[in-house]
């Protein structure tokens, strides 16, 4: 295979190809960070499944094949219907025992990502908040936090199955990073401040989703305003979802804004939380629709 890297980091493929890993290569999926992602068959069952493929061109590509082999570590642990599945690693070394290229294998889900695909339907947004809460919740229950949630990271279907994806940057509940890690309009303060993670810092990344969700807009992180030493954020000086979108009630639009406090301990305790408030606003949601309907009709 020949493979070149563009300045920004992504890998460009002139030719797919035939085989990785001994598995068949079916077609091409997508991009992500310096990994190009493809549909492959196991060589023995025949099994499709979806293969992640880094190549290293250069020491700065080394982070992604580690974002690889982090999200292997993390993902064997976890079963969950709503996280997706790692099945294999492959690692291919030089004779210095320098990694090369690396594989990982995963479930195959063929779905969008929230960022491509997002309903127009209230209740149907907060019906995928609420599998996405589910699914975090296992992480948690397993002793990791995700560290990276965006819509970029939550897959959907038609028939409203979901799919938290990419746990490149997940790490054990406690960690303290040794670098900002997290993608700047979702990432929560702790994260910027390498502070230690915590399910919390899920909720935070999972509220500036919703907030995204539901505005079409990204709220300011600690990242975007400054990343000085001396930056903050002032929760009150933050636009409500509701401001920005009259249509979004209220008291959804406030629940958002308490995921994403500041202040770790000040939003919701957990997954089970964030859940539990989300079905009784979908609840409210689906009568509010079926009413609209009624008078419509």
């Amino acid at each position: 295979m020949s493979s070149t890297q563009s300045r920004s980091g992504e890998i460009g493929v002139e030719t797919m190809p035939a085989t990785l890993f001994g598995y068949k290569i079916l077609h091409h999926l997508g991009d992500g960070a310096g990994s190009r992602i493809y549909a492959a068959s196991h060589p023995v069952t025949r099994q499709i499944c979806a293969l992640k493929h880094v190549v290293r061109s250069d020491d700065k590509s080394v982070r992604f094949i580690e974002q690889l082999e982090n999200e292997y570590s993390v993902g064997k642990n976890l079963r969950h219907k709503g996280l997706r599945a790692v099945i294999d690693m492959h690692v291919q070394r030089s004779l210095m025992m320098r990694v090369q290229q690396a594989g990982l294998v995963m479930e195959l889900f063929q779905g969008e990502p929230l960022d491509r695909y997002l309903p127009t339907l209230m209740s149907e947004i907060i019906d995928i908040f609420i599998r996405t809460a589910e699914a975090l919740q296992a992480m948690h229950d397993a002793g990791y936090v995700h560290c990276d949630l965006k819509p970029g990271n939550i897959m959907t279907t038609g028939e409203g199955d979901v799919k938290v994806i990419d746990l490149g940057q997940a790490c054990p509940i406690g960690t303290s990073k040794p670098r900002i890690q997290g993608t700047p309009d979702y990432i929560a303060p702790e994260q910027v401040k390498c502070k230690p993670v915590s399910p919390q810092t899920d909720v935070y990344n999972f509220g500036a989703t919703m907030y995204w969700a539901l505005t079409g807009k990204k709220m300011p992180t600690l990242f975007t305003i400054a990343k000085g030493e001396n930056s903050f954020l002032v929760d009150s000086q933050i636009q409500t979802p509701h401001q920005i979108n009259p249509m979004v009630p209220e008291s959804l639009s406030n629940f958002v804004i308490e995921c994403v406090r500041t202040t770790p301990q000040k939003r919701p305790e957990s997954m089970t939380v964030v859940k539990n408030r989300l079905e009784v606003l979908h609840h409210m949601t689906l009568k509010v629709e079926a009413t609209r309907r009624s008078s419509v009709a």
